[in-house]
């Protein structure tokens, strides 16, 4: 299941950078292009807004599969690594002031 899901992950996540970089940047960028109005099935705003919708979609489950593998991980991990660091005991302080040291002489 998790290799599945890791998968999925993966395919998101290239699907998630192509959408991004062939949207239309205000500077132009990697843009549609392709000419006027009409020229195609789609408008440049339609293009534009789909492409907006998909990269909305698209980021909505790299965050699901994101939080599933989390899950995933999680539960598999060692009762150990499921603690918190503040629960683990710590050692104590020695009480007892280290000895001065004296030269010796030669």
């Amino acid at each position: 299941m998790q290799t599945v899901l890791l998968v999925i992950h993966l395919l998101l996540a290239l699907a998630l950078v192509g959408v991004i970089l062939i949207q239309r940047s205000e500077g132009g960028g990697l843009g549609i292009g392709g000419g006027g109005a009409g020229a195609g099935f789609m408008t440049a705003r339609g293009a534009a807004n789909a492409l907006t919708r998909a990269t909305a979609w698209l980021a909505g489950l790299f965050m699901v599969t994101s939080i599933a593998l989390a899950i995933i991980a999680s539960r598999g991990a060692a009762p150990q690594a499921q603690r918190s660091i503040l629960d683990q005991p710590t050692a104590p302080a020695s009480s007892v002031p280290a000895a001065p040291s004296v030269p010796v002489a030669k």
